[in-house]
């Protein structure tokens, strides 16, 4: 038995204008309908834990980024040889720094921080929650320097990552079952550019038992698609971890 969802509609350019951030800096709260959501269903699957929101300093958020700003340099920067020994210098110190502190899965903020752009995670992309809901999620960000893959179009792995990451959201704020990726298909449409603020949305397309199908579109300012996927997310096994 399938189930059809009926999808949200499909406006990026306006999305785009909503965003996290306005043109002039003043933030914008993103538009969170938690109503689908149950959150004992996170007790129910297995060995899949239950992750709970970190609660952060003010530090955090300025230090991942800076760790993204060193990112973006460690892949654009041509400096002589001496800049980078010195470089290298204060990266072994930081290491140093940090090393005491390294903390499990689910302990540490990275990944955990809401809030915080690719919630905190230098591994997810840099984007913000704009509107989330049973009927869908709008993101909005840009590809940086860090996601150069050539001629100054994002690398095109770094797609697949930000629609996965999306897939994940989705199923949660549309009251799914706790679900794993079994299948993430991407068309490239256009080249997708670097620096420019793109929107991302996505939602349910239909249900098939224990499958949530989920179709996705990345769309530039003036509304034109650069690329769409669709997502098979299948629901954890009572001892699936």
């Amino acid at each position: 038995m399938s189930e059809r969802v009926k999808p949200v509609p499909d406006n990026a350019a306006g999305a785009a204008e909503s965003g996290a951030q306005r043109s002039n800096g003043t933030a914008i709260r993103p538009r969170i309908d938690r109503s689908a959501v149950d959150e004992n269903r996170y007790e129910k699957h297995g060995g899949f834990p239950k992750v709970s929101r970190a609660r952060i300093g003010s530090n955090f958020g300025p230090f991942v980024d800076a760790m993204r700003t060193l990112q973006d340099l460690a892949v654009s920067v041509d400096a002589p040889d001496e800049v980078f020994g010195e470089a290298l210098a204060k990266a072994r110190e930081l290491a140093e720094l940090l090393e005491p502190y390294r903390a499990p899965e689910l302990q540490g903020p990275a990944g955990r921080a809401v809030e915080l752009p690719g919630r905190g995670s230098l591994l997810l992309l840099p984007w913000q929650v704009v509107s989330a809901g049973p009927d869908g999620i709008t993101m909005t960000g840009e590809f940086r320097r860090f996601h150069l893959g050539g001629n100054g179009a994002a690398h095109g792995g770094v797609l697949p990552l930000l629609f996965d990451d999306l897939l994940g959201m989705i199923v949660h704020y549309a009251g799914r079952p706790i679900s794993r990726t079994a299948y993430l298909h991407v068309n490239y449409r256009k080249v997708t550019p670097l620096e420019r603020t793109l929107t991302v949305c996505g939602r349910v397309d239909r249900i098939e038992g224990r499958k949530t199908f989920i179709t996705a579109e990345l769309r530039d300012e003036q509304g034109d698609l650069l690329a769409d996927c669709e997502g098979l997310m299948v629901q954890l096994l009572p001892w699936q971890p």
